[in-house]
């Protein structure tokens, strides 16, 4: 197979892999009906552990189900049949929720825990491709996740109803979270270590430029004095600010190019307080680094004067110093 025709061959393969997977997906979505709600409201409901349990690649897809609920809040984990079997059932307590995915509902491994968990009290409720199932006549709730193709062409491989399990699983965690009224600040408490956990918990103080390398200059600094402060600050900016400290204002490079523009030869005469921008937007310390972002990405601009309650400079917060 000469290059043109294996490129071929991959593009065909992928939209296709891609287009029945979307289709089977959205085949789930005349699905959802009581059985969903009932599915949603137990997890809701449940005084003690989601614990996810499946086998092969639905138990890979039941990892990610987990966790995602324990994102939320929700506290669940995953355990394995095979280690359940010889042990790991110690973990699970007569309060807790047991949800079991298998596509055929007759998996050996996953079947063979039923027994334990009815003994123990625990609700099971369920995934699979087949309503008729062993899984599905043991659970009090099931939810039918089956398809009519698979992405793989040999009809072997698990793919679309991998991507189905998972979808449906996320609709789960989302109507869960929904219903729990999970907001930004707990699903950040959980996330202490990503982009938006930082922007959520952190504040502004945490973020800022402070000290020596804030860029400052009097009003009364000439044009050619304004253009070094701002270029050794490497900030595009200088603030402007009496004896005190207080704030006066900003210039920025767009005023400089402005100003040259406007007062053309007069420009060299100007000094700081001709040059500048009054009343800046400012933040505070204690503002959420969130919240300060958002400000600078709804009005366009690249950094936030950090000012206290008497309009005296703390420092300056640069445009997405959290993301890394």
């Amino acid at each position: 197979m000469n290059t043109s025709s294996q490129n071929e061959l991959i593009i065909r393969s992928a939209k296709d892999v891609l287009k029945i997977e979307s289709e089977q997906i959205l085949l789930q979505h005349e699905k959802v009906g009581d059985a969903f709600i009932n599915m949603v409201k137990s997890i809701t409901s449940c005084k003690g552990k989601l614990i996810i349990s499946g086998m092969g690649k639905s138990g890979i897809i039941g990892k990610k189900i987990s966790a995602t609920f324990s994102s939320y809040g929700i506290q669940s984990f995953f355990l394995h049949p095979g280690e359940a079997y010889h042990g790991d059932l110690g973990m699970v307590g007569k309060d807790d929720l047991v949800l079991l995915i298998s596509n055929s509902g007759e998996t050996d491994e996953v079947l063979k825990l039923i027994p334990f968990f009815q003994h123990n009290g625990n609700t099971i409720v369920s995934m699979t491709g087949n309503v008729n199932s062993s899984l599905a006549l043991n659970s009090k709730f099931t939810l039918d996740i089956s398809i009519k193709q698979e992405a793989c062409p040999l009809q072997l491989a698990p793919t679309a109803s991998t991507t189905v399990t998972l979808a449906v699983g996320d609709a789960i965690a989302v109507a869960a979270m929904k219903i729990k009224g999970v907001k930004e600040e707990l699903f950040a408490k959980f996330h202490p270590g990503g982009s938006l956990g930082r922007k959520l918990l952190q504040r502004v103080k945490d973020q800022m430029i402070t000290g020596e390398l804030v860029p400052l200059i009097k009003p009364d600094a000439n044009a050619i004095d304004t253009i070094h402060a701002i270029s050794d600050g490497r900030l595009g900016m200088v603030v402007v600010v009496d004896e005190s400290k207080k704030l006066l204002g900003i210039v920025t490079d767009g005023d400089i190019r402005r100003s040259t523009l406007i007062e053309k030869e007069n420009f060299i005469h100007l000094d700081a307080s001709k040059l500048m921008t009054e009343n800046p937007v400012t933040t505070f310390e204690d503002e959420r680094l969130l919240d300060a972002e958002k400000k600078m990405d709804d009005l366009r601009i690249h950094q936030l004067v950090v000012v206290d309650k008497n309009q005296k400079v703390q420092g300056i917060l640069p445009y997405r110093t959290s993301i890394n």
